[in-house]
This record gives C-alpha cells, structure tokens and sequence, in this order.
C-alpha cells in the first residue's frame, strides 16, 4: 500500500513546490479501492521512513516528500517514464576476493540497483567502474559478448512471466480506455497512478539493461512503449484542479 501513496507523490506532487492534502490523498486511494485506514497506516509509514513531511492545516493536513523523497523520485523517474533504452557506450565488471571487507563492499554497491549479479563474487553494471573501488578488482570495456547463459541470468522466468502479465493487462487498459481519456481528472489520475505503480513494480526489480542481454521474447521494450503511449492518453492532471475536483 505504501507504495502506491510513493507513486502518487512521484508522479502527480514531484516539484518542491507541490504539496498533496489528506483529502485528496483518500480520494485518490478509495477510487484505486484502498481503505482509508490503510491510507492512514501508509502515510505514518512514509513519514517514518522520511519519505514525506506534513502539516496541518485547520482540520486538515497537507503533505511533500522531503528533500529525500524527492531525491528518490527523481532517481527513479527515468527508468519509469524514458521511452528508450539506451544501448551504454561501455560496461564495467567488478570481482571480490575471498575476504569478507571485500565482499562487503561489493554487496554494498548491489544495494544501489544498478549492477546484477554474475556470481556470488561478479558483479557488472553499465558506464565507467567507480573510482573509490578499495578491495575490488575492476575492469572496464566497450566490447560485450552476451552468451545466451547471461540472458537467461538478465531475464529469469519469474520476470519475465510478470512481463507478459503486465503486457496482457496494458492491452487491456488499452482496448477499454475510450478514446476521450478517463474523464473527470480525478478518474484519469488514478487510472494513470495505478499504470505507473504497476510499470514500476517490474521495471525498477532489475537494473536498466539493452535488449541484446535479454532473452528474444522479452516483452519489456513493448511494455515500456506501451506505458509510455498510455500515459500520453492519460496526462499528469495539475494538482489544483485535483482539489477543485474535492470542491464541487
């Protein structure tokens, strides 16, 4: 549930500037067919977390992501909403030794999303290797031959069976949205909300890679082609007249 509510922020309250009242937030999230108090449970999560900050206003609050959960949004939002995926100019591979400060360190860099693991002591992500490397064995080239093993690590079963789900699911969206868009901004932004989180969902489990490291029939460059023409149907309402819509 949480992560709908950092979708919601991500998308339709990014900017500094841009705060989301609690009413709005419940609105939103009983469309999407949440509870309230799950809502509520989700918010005081985000807080916890320091994803968000709020403050009340008469009987109401309002509330933005923090200079963190900006942070994290923005980190993210070129994997979810780009519409290509770019072929890197170079690679890097990163090897640990046997000792434990080793491996810790490269675990410590797999925290971070953007490397996959070859081996419990591999790991590679795209652009130069880092220059703070201390226990690790880095390499870098610009020449990557991908056997069909490394596919098959790059694009598991699991995934990609989420990937054909999701595809089945978007042509749907697809086949029954109207040609007009949802209507009322209010329907529309949950309807895009709910397209996003699930986009994210898969998209952010693994690290952003080419096609030539996956397998032939992955769906993933389809899918990202159809959220993006998606979501071209279904443009980012303003906040204001989100709250106006609450006014009538």
């Amino acid at each position: 549930m949480w992560s709908v509510l950092v979708t919601i922020f991500g998308d339709l309250a990014q900017d500094g500037s841009d705060q989301i009242s609690g009413s709005l937030i419940t609105a939103l999230t009983r469309l999407a067919g949440i509870r309230a108090e799950a809502t509520r449970v989700a918010l005081h999560r985000l807080r916890k977390e320091g994803w968000i900050e709020s403050t009340r206003v008469g009987r109401n609050s309002v509330h933005r992501l923090t200079s963190f959960g900006r942070r994290q949004s923005v980190a993210a939002a070129p994997r979810i909403y780009s519409r290509d995926s770019n072929m890197p100019d170079i690679w890097h591979v990163l090897i640990a030794s046997n000792s434990e400060s080793s491996r810790k360190e490269l675990s410590d860099l797999m925290l971070t999303g953007d490397y996959f693991s070859l081996n419990a002591s591999t790991a590679m992500a795209p652009g130069p290797m880092p220059d703070d490397l201390e226990e690790l064995l880095g390499f870098e080239s610009d020449t990557i031959s991908v056997p069909n093993w490394l596919r098959d690590l790059c694009g598991p079963e699991p995934l990609k069976t989420a990937y054909d789900q999701f595809w089945d699911a978007i042509q749907v969206v697809e086949r029954l949205l109207p040609a007009e868009g949802a209507g009322d901004p209010m329907r529309s932004a949950v309807l895009r909300v709910l397209v996003v989180h699930a986009w994210r969902r898969i998209v952010l489990r693994h690290p952003s890679l080419p096609p030539v490291f996956l397998p032939d029939d992955w769906k993933g460059a389809a899918c990202r082609e159809a959220v993006s023409h998606l979501l071209e149907r279904l443009p980012r309402p303003s906040l204001s007249s989100l709250e106006a819509e609450l006014m009538d």
